[in-house]
């Protein structure tokens, strides 16, 4: 039984055959991909996901140099045909994404951005909240999705991917000290969504990857404090098949990873055109008053 209401009626909490990167339909190949927080946990497992679709190159983009070092190495022992770009990068700083983005992308395009870098920041209640700490968090969160965003629009290719990958806390409350955290997520969203209304021909999708044992989740206790556990290899394939053209109907939608894409795809027609798996203003008949 799923932990959380669900959409679908199985859960899943590790990839599965649907959503494997070597799945035909899910192919890469010669696609350029850009994600950051990529040197460890959800982005570096993405990063060997789209090699193993068979992205041509990926750049790996993350502030320590070491784990992104470790990364590549890892991926290019195993995908010796994919060019694995890093950089040391502080997505807060717009110098340094630009750069990156730059140095990577010459003067070609990417194909699929995932915007993965992100941080806790206080575990302060609102209430409680230490102005500073708090303000400067949510400002650090919307910085690094706004540089990152806007030099994805300079080299986007036509019909490029961007995921968001966010967090539930973008529209649950789990608990007070979260405040801070479920504020950043929520406006990143609204961020990339402003990408989406602006620019049509893009494929922007939104995730709540699952409760993984990374770095960040161990700052708040770890898994065991969360109740629940979900493998790495989750939404690392789950990202690559929302990079393929079989999700093109969710586009825009706010995803969660658990969720299983065939029974998804069996209401495509169904979810592409309404408000469903939207973040909106609920009970507003929005859909049927156009």
């Amino acid at each position: 039984m799923a932990p959380f209401p669900s959409p679908t009626s199985t859960w899943h909490t590790t990839a599965y055959a649907t959503i494997s990167p070597i799945r035909p339909e899910l192919s890469a190949v010669g696609k350029t991909v850009i994600i950051t927080g990529g040197g460890t946990g959800i982005g570096a497992e993405t990063a060997r996901s789209f090699a193993e679709a068979g992205a041509s190159r990926i750049a790996l983009l993350g502030r320590r140099e070491q784990p992104l070092l470790h990364t590549k190495a890892s991926i290019e022992s195993k995908f010796p045909g994919v060019e694995i770009f890093v950089a040391s990068t502080d997505v807060t700083k717009k110098s340094e994404v630009d750069a990156a983005f730059a140095n990577f992308i010459g003067r070609g395009r990417v194909d699929v951005v995932v915007s993965n870098a992100g941080a806790m920041g206080p575990s302060e209640s609102v209430e409680d909240a230490e102005e500073h700490k708090f303000l400067g968090a949510i400002q650090k969160s919307i910085q690094g999705s706004l540089f990152v965003a806007q030099a994805f629009l300079r080299h986007a290719a036509a019909n490029a991917v961007a995921i968001n990958v966010c967090s539930s806390a973008a529209h649950l409350n789990f608990a007070p000290g979260f405040a801070a955290y479920s504020i950043a997520k929520l406006a990143t969203f609204r961020l990339w969504d402003s990408v989406a209304f602006a620019h049509p021909e893009l494929s922007v999708f939104h995730t709540q990857p699952g409760v993984v044992d990374t770095d960040m989740n161990k700052e708040i206790g770890g898994v065991a404090a969360l109740g629940q556990e979900d493998h790495v290899s989750l939404p690392a394939n789950f990202h690559v098949w929302l990079a393929s053209p079989e999700a093109r109907f969710l586009k825009g939608k706010f995803l969660w990873a658990n969720w299983d894409v065939d029974e998804l795809k069996a209401r495509a027609k169904e979810l592409e055109s309404s408000t469903q798996l939207s973040v909106g203003l609920v009970g507003w008949p929005f859909e049927n008053s156009m």
